[in-house]
């Protein structure tokens, strides 16, 4: 009985950042916001493996993970980026416009369930998933903690904030194959892209750091892109 609920306990550790995140969130505690999403991915990695296995995958383990995502994935990086419009809008007469970070909470939701019920799935994802895209929008308040004053002033602007979270919900749900980090072998052949995609990914972290992370989702669209053209041509 404890062992078929290891992997359960481990989606709670996400949903439990996920909690403590949208706390600290409100109270503009945004670093440590972003750092518990980090944690949260960790979890979120592990209970799969872990359940994979062990051998205790369940529909239940299944709906419990999705639920905890629509928090920690979906509803805590709506907050983050609803604090950086606020922190965007210069007077009191704007701030109506930081509730549409909210779109992000409700585009996640739907990709959630769009992959529970979608068999394309099982393989790789369509559309960004929503960890990917919690982890893009956690990058931003580290960029600006970390980087110059040019990139907090690129960041911090009402209409770039607006631009990226339309353009990141829409992402979550497009209909567009990427490439699932599920190794059924670890041989070269059929895993090209994977592994040029964890390359790219510790060459990037370790020169540019948080900066990183924008750039790492772009490498992983274009090689998810050239996958499927290969794929199509062979």
């Amino acid at each position: 009985m404890i062992r078929r609920n290891i992997p359960n306990a481990l989606t709670c550790g996400n949903l439990l950042c996920g909690c403590i995140g949208v706390v600290e969130a409100f109270h503009n505690n945004l670093l440590l916001s972003c750092v518990l999403i980090g944690v949260a991915l960790i979890f979120d990695f592990l209970d799969g493996f872990i359940a994979r296995l062990l051998k205790v995958t369940s529909p239940i383990g299944r709906d419990l993970d999705s639920l905890a995502d629509v928090v920690t994935f979906g509803v805590l990086p709506s907050i983050i980026m609803y604090q950086l419009l606020m922190q965007s809008i210069p007077d009191l007469f704007g701030i109506w416009k930081a509730y549409a970070a909210f779109i992000i909470a409700i585009f996640s939701a739907i990709r959630l369930a769009k992959f529970n019920n979608d068999p394309r799935q099982s393989d790789s994802f369509i559309g960004v998933p929503t960890p990917a895209n919690a982890m893009l929008i956690a990058s931003l308040p580290l960029i600006v903690h970390t980087e110059s004053e040019m990139w907090k002033n690129i960041i911090i602007n009402t209409n770039n904030l607006l631009i990226l979270s339309a353009v990141m919900s829409y992402a979550l749900v497009m209909e567009l194959p990427l490439i699932a980090l599920k190794f059924k072998n670890f041989g070269w052949q059929g895993n090209e892209a994977r592994f040029i995609l964890i390359g790219a990914t510790v060459m990037l972290l370790a020169t540019l750091k948080f900066l990183a992370i924008p750039a790492i989702l772009v490498v992983y669209v274009l090689l998810s892109i050239a996958a499927n053209v290969r794929k199509k041509q062979a």
